[in-house]
């Protein structure tokens, strides 16, 4: 009896996080977006980036709170380099998945994202008003 409990909790927890996902991925505006600070401390991880005005959230996919865990400034943001991403570097990567090298005040990280939402990242970057410093690789 005991056992059967605890697989129904795990359960209704494995079935509230892909909710989670779900309605995270669902959002207008959101793209999945993995992200990496650098110098390497960590890995890569997988999260849904979300454009806002002038900034863009980042909520990680797997977590229990909908709040952003990294927001991403647009007014004053650098993308140094982008370079395709070996299948070998992250086992979710697939084929055609782009980093770029971003650097945002003393902050240094790398977005990867497929060509889609590179696509809509860069004309975000561009749209910016005449007065913001960008400065795009």
């Amino acid at each position: 009896m005991m056992v059967l409990d605890v697989l129904i909790v795990v359960g209704l927890l494995v079935a509230l996080l892909a909710l989670r996902a779900l309605v995270l991925t669902r959002f207008r505006g959101s793209v999945l977006c993995c992200l990496r600070l650098l110098p390497g401390k960590r890995g890569w991880r997988v999260g849904v980036a979300r454009y806002a005005d002038g900034h863009l959230n980042w909520i990680p996919l797997l977590g229990l709170l909908l709040r952003p865990r990294h927001v991403i400034v647009r007014r004053g943001l650098v993308v140094s380099s982008r370079r395709r991403v070996g299948p070998g570097e992250f086992f979710g990567f697939i084929e055609g998945v782009t980093a770029l090298e971003c650097r945002n005040g003393q902050r240094t990280f790398e977005l990867a994202m497929g060509y889609r939402a590179l696509t809509g990242f860069v004309a975000w970057l561009e749209s910016a008003p005449p007065s913001a410093h960008l400065d795009v690789a």
